[in-house]
C-alpha cells in the first residue's frame, strides 16, 4: 500500500503535461506589458513631437505679429487646436480633435533677457516674447488592459520677437513717381488729412523702415560711415521711375523744394552686375545707395532725419518740417522695366560685395515695387540708345517664346511695355531676388502698348500680380479713391498702405524660439 502510494507521488512529481500553461499565462502578461510600453509610449512620444512642433509654430507666428494688435489671436490660429493651421489627425481622441490651449495662454511677456539683447518690449502690446502651452489627450492601445485608457500630453514653446541669427538683407524699393501719384487718395490719411498717393506711398515706406532692424542685434550698429553701419543687418536703397538726372537726385531728400530733372527713360543692361551712373546730367533710377542709417539703432522708435533714405521716405514731414521727401513730377509717362533691371544690377553688386567681405554668410536680396502697374510711355520719352551705346529699335516686336514665367523679352522697346516689366521681374527672380509688389489703384484694363507679345490682353493688375514671387508677396490697395480698381489680392487681403507695409515688414523680422524659463 505504502509502496503504491509512493509510486503514485513519484509519478505525479515527474509528470510534465500541462506545466507550460502557467508560463504562457505569465508571459502573455509580460508581453502585453512590453507592448504597452513600446507601442503606447512610442505612440505618445510621436504625438508629443507633433504637438511640440505645432506649439513651436504657434509661438513663432505670434512673435512675428508682436507689433500688431492681436499676436495672441495669430498664435492661436497657428496652433493645433481645432480649426488651427497646425491641427493634426494623429492628435485625436475617439475620432475628435483633442488639443486644447492651456487656460491663460498664449501669454505675452516682456523679458529682461531679451531686452538686454537689444529687442525692446514694443507697442501696442508692451511685449517682446510670447509663450504658448497646449495639451492633448490621446488614446492608448495595449495599456488599456491595465486600466490606462488615455494619456495627457503637454507642450510649451516661447518665442522672442527677434534675436535669431539674422541673415543680412538688401532691399531695393521701387516707387512710382509719375504724375498719377499726385492724385489725392481720400482713403489714405496722412497727418489726419487726405493725402496725395505719393505721400501715402512714402508713409508706407516709412512704416516699413520703422520696423526693420538696421543693425546686428548682438553687436549693435558700431561706427556709421556714409550712411552704412559697421555691423549692418538690413540695407535699403530707393529707386524711382521715371529716372532723374544724377545731379538732381538729391532733390528727393535734401528739402530744397525743387523737383529732380526728368530726362528720357534710360535702358540699363538687362544682365548688369552693377549700377552706378556718373555725370550730373546722366539718367539714374537710383535715388539713394544701400543705407542702414534709417534708424540710429534697433531700439530707436523714430526715423533718423540725418539719413537721406529716411528723408526720402518723408521723415521730414513726420518730424514736423515741410520737407516732404520724394516728389512726383512725372513728365515721361510710365515705363519701369529699366528700373527693375537697374535695381537688380545694384542688388547683384551689393550681394557680391558683402560676400567678398564675409564669405560664410549669404545675404538675401529683396525688391519691393509700388505702382498702379500701367506702362504706356511715349517712344519720344525714351532714349535712342542703351547705356551701352546700342541703338534702340522702338518698334522691336516680341521674340518667339516667353510668357508669364519667362524672362524672354523685346527690351528695350516702346512696344509691350507691361510684358517687358514682367520679363524683367522674372529675370530678377531667377537671380535669387524675392519680389514683393504693391498694386496701388491698379486697373483691370490698360497696357495699351502690349500688342505683339504672348499676353496681348495683359492688364496692370495682372502685371503687378505676375511680378510678385508668390501670391503672398502680392498686395493691392484697390480702394484708392478715383481709380475704380477691382484689383484684389487673394494671398493678402490688407488694403491700406500702412497695413500693407506693416505686413511686408513681418517677412524681415527674425523671431526665434528661446528657453521656456527665460526671464
Amino acid at each position: 500500500m505504502n509502496i503504491q502510494r509512493e509510486s503514485f507521488i513519484r509519478r505525479a512529481i515527474k509528470e510534465q503535461h500541462g506545466q507550460v500553461l502557467p508560463w504562457v499565462a505569465f508571459m502573455m502578461i509580460l508581453f502585453l506589458g512590453m507592448g504597452a510600453f513600446v507601442i503606447d509610449i512610442g505612440h505618445a512620444y510621436f504625438c508629443y513631437k507633433e504637438l511640440q512642433a505645432a506649439t513651436d509654430a504657434a509661438a513663432l507666428a505670434g512673435a512675428q505679429q508682436m507689433k500688431t494688435a492681436n499676436p495672441i489671436g495669430t498664435a492661436t490660429a497657428y496652433s493645433a487646436v481645432a480649426g488651427g493651421n497646425n491641427t493634426n489627425p494623429n492628435l485625436t481622441l475617439n475620432g475628435a480633435a483633442s488639443v486644447t490651449m492651456v487656460p491663460g495662454y498664449p501669454m505675452l511677456k516682456c523679458l529682461t533677457t531679451v531686452t538686454a539683447m537689444g529687442v525692446p518690449c514694443v507697442a501696442p502690446n508692451n511685449a517682446n516674447a510670447i509663450q504658448v502651452k497646449e495639451q492633448a489627450v490621446v488614446n492608448t492601445f495595449f495599456a488599456q488592459v491595465f486600466g490606462i485608457k488615455q494619456m495627457t500630453l503637454s507642450t510649451t514653446a516661447t518665442a522672442a520677437l527677434a534675436g535669431a541669427n539674422a541673415i543680412p538683407k538688401n532691399i531695393a524699393i521701387l516707387l512710382d513717381t509719375t504724375a498719377s501719384m499726385t492724385t489725392v487718395d481720400t482713403d489714405c490719411l496722412v497727418s489726419g488729412k487726405s493725402a496725395e498717393r505719393i505721400e501715402c506711398a512714402e508713409s508706407g515706406v516709412a512704416a516699413l523702415l520703422q520696423n526693420l532692424p538696421p543693425c546686428n542685434l548682438i553687436s549693435g550698429c558700431g561706427t556709421v560711415s556714409n550712411g552704412v553701419a559697421q555691423y549692418p543687418l538690413v540695407q535699403v536703397s530707393i529707386f524711382t521711375f521715371p529716372n532723374v538726372s544724377v545731379g538732381t537726385a538729391d532733390n528727393d531728400y535734401n528739402c530744397g523744394g525743387s523737383n529732380p530733372t526728368i530726362p528720357v527713360y534710360s535702358f540699363p543692361s538687362s544682365t548688369g552686375t552693377s549700377y552706378s551712373p556718373t555725370g550730373s546730367s546722366t539718367a539714374t533710377y537710383q535715388i539713394t545707395p544701400f543705407l542702414s542709417d534709417f534708424r540710429s539703432s534697433d531700439i530707436a522708435s523714430a526715423l533718423n532725419t540725418a539719413s537721406d533714405l529716411a528723408m526720402a521716405s518723408g521723415a521730414g514731414m513726420k518730424s514736423g518740417s515741410s520737407c516732404s521727401g520724394m516728389q512726383a513730377p512725372g513728365g515721361d509717362g510710365t515705363y519701369y522695366a529699366g528700373a527693375i533691371y537697374a535695381a537688380q544690377a545694384a542688388l547683384n553688386n551689393q550681394l557680391a560685395t558683402e560676400m567678398a567681405s564675409s564669405p560664410s554668410i549669404t545675404p538675401q536680396n529683396w525688391m519691393i515695387i509700388l505702382s498702379d502697374g500701367e506702362a504706356n510711355a511715349s517712344s519720344s520719352k525714351m532714349a535712342t540708345k542703351t547705356t551701352g551705346g546700342t541703338t534702340v529699335n522702338m518698334n522691336n516686336p516680341w521674340p518667339t517664346g516667353g510668357g508669364a514665367t519667362s524672362s524672354i523679352t523685346n527690351y528695350p522697346s516702346a512696344l509691350d511695355q507691361c510684358q517687358q516689366a514682367v520679363a524683367a521681374a522674372n529675370y530678377a527672380k531667377s537671380q535669387g531676388t524675392t519680389i514683393v509688389t504693391v498694386a496701388y489703384g491698379s486697373e483691370s484694363s490698360g497696357c495699351t502698348t502690349d500688342s505683339t507679345g504672348p499676353q496681348v490682353d495683359i492688364s496692370p493688375c495682372s502685371v503687378m500680380s505676375q511680378m510678385a514671387s508668390s501670391a503672398a508677396d502680392f498686395y493691392s490697395d484697390y480702394l484708392q479713391s478715383g481709380s475704380g480698381s477691382s484689383c484684389t489680392s487673394v494671398g493678402e487681403p490688407e488694403t491700406s498702405m500702412a497695413g500693407i507695409f506693416g505686413k511686408i515688414s513681418e517677412a524681415f523680422m527674425n523671431a526665434r524660439l528661446i528657453p521656456n524659463n527665460t526671464n
